[in-house]
């Protein structure tokens, strides 16, 4: 049986129709955490037969899965270590049982932290609201947007907003390049608009010396001489891709390794960590808040775990799930008080450090809109060797 399908029947026979629960017998009250994730459990199976196939598993049910069996592995060594937790799984793509039916079930009235895989804006909201209203901490682990969310202290987004990118690219560059010009290319488009509008405005309000960029826009059928016209061969060329589009990014690319005679250090977006056909001979800087080393003792252990489970390696949603859950539990017993005041501490650190804060809309209002992890690794992968440089 494929390791996939024996995953899915794994969740199938855990889940029933909604839920799960484990409850440790020590003396303290057990902490209720609620975890939702899309698993798509009504599209797998009609009452009790699955019927997708041995080898016929959509793409979009695979992240989600992949989150819960990493949530189920953490809870695995939560276990091993006594914590007094009992957690409760839902589907947020029961048909039955919606985001929004969710939120009035009586099981969910007494939760102490809910941890949410989003993968669709409009089922943060409902969910956000039910957690300020019950004054429940709710961590979105995975999905990089606030869903519109205001004036909501309760709310965590751990995968921060494309706005946070661009700040800390734009410190990085202002740091490790501040007397250079640096080669900003783009494409047409409101989003990039917006991205160089973003970065002027960072420029304007710098206290130090303002940061010299050459911006070219390029057109979607642009050519490799179109990229090298402006590439000086005597020195390191500092390019910034200002586009979030992976297609003009890999095209981008291709053109800056075409001629090895211009030296090129190429700083992408957060998009360029998807990318797996960027020509090693090119050195790219990205940013991510999800460190890559996978050599510590906790990343071997849960693939070890994972792989004897399931006959194949974890993905990166596996050690979210993982971190997540393992993470914030562990805070949450540690200050049962205050844990929305313990949210960036390194205590019981997986994989990452967090540097949760307040962002505001309007930063003159002082409103916290909702908290936002603003702590990003910045990656370098050249001649295929994949390293942290800040």
């Amino acid at each position: 049986m494929p390791g996939i399908f024996k995953s899915l029947m794994l969740v199938f026979c855990l889940l029933g129709l909604e839920q799960l629960s484990f409850a440790q017998t020590d003396s303290a009250v057990p902490k209720k955490i609620a975890v939702i994730a899309p698993l798509y459990l009504d599209t797998a199976f009609h009452g009790d037969n699955y019927q997708l196939g041995k080898n016929n598993l959509p793409a979009y049910m695979i992240p989600g899965l992949d989150f819960y069996n990493g949530v189920m592995l953490a809870i695995d060594s939560l276990n091993k270590e006594n914590a007094p937790i009992e957690v409760l799984f839902f589907d947020s793509k029961s048909i039955t049982d919606p985001v929004t039916a969710l939120v009035n079930k009586p099981e969910m009235q007494d939760v102490s932290l809910i941890i949410a895989s989003f993968n669709n804006r409009n089922d943060i909201r409902p969910l956000a609201d039910f957690a300020l209203s019950r004054k429940i901490p709710l961590i979105s682990a995975t999905y990089p947007n606030s869903g519109g969310v205001r004036n909501n202290p309760y709310f965590v987004l751990l995968n921060p907003t494309l706005s946070a990118h661009i700040e800390a690219i734009y410190q990085y560059l202002h740091r490790y390049y501040p007397t250079e010009t640096i080669l900003y290319f783009r494409k047409e488009g409101a989003v990039d608009n917006l991205i160089e509008n973003d970065i002027h405005a960072l420029n304007e309000k710098t206290p130090g010396l303002p940061i010299k960029f050459s911006s070219v826009v390029l057109t979607d059928s642009f050519t490799q001489a179109d990229v090298t016209d402006h590439l000086d061969s005597t020195r390191q060329n500092i390019v910034f891709c200002g586009s979030l589009d992976e297609k003009f990014g890999l095209k981008l690319s291709a053109a800056l390794s075409a001629n090895q005679s211009y030296p090129v250090t190429a700083i992408g977006m957060p998009t360029w960590d998807g990318l797996k056909d960027i020509s090693k001979d090119l050195s790219i800087i990205y940013s991510t808040p999800y460190q890559h080393r996978r050599a510590d003792k906790t990343s071997i252990r849960v693939a070890q775990q994972y792989m004897a489970r399931f006959q194949t390696p974890p993905s990166d949603m596996v050690y979210k799930g993982f971190e997540t859950m393992y993470h914030f539990t562990r805070l949450l017993l540690w200050y049962p008080e205050n844990f929305m005041g313990h949210l960036s501490d390194k205590a019981f650190k997986v994989f990452n450090e967090y540097q949760i804060e307040p962002s505001h809309i309007n930063r003159e209002s002082g409103t916290t809109d909702y908290l936002e992890n603003k702590k990003l690794y910045f990656i370098q992968k050249k001649d295929g060797i994949i390293q942290s440089v800040r």
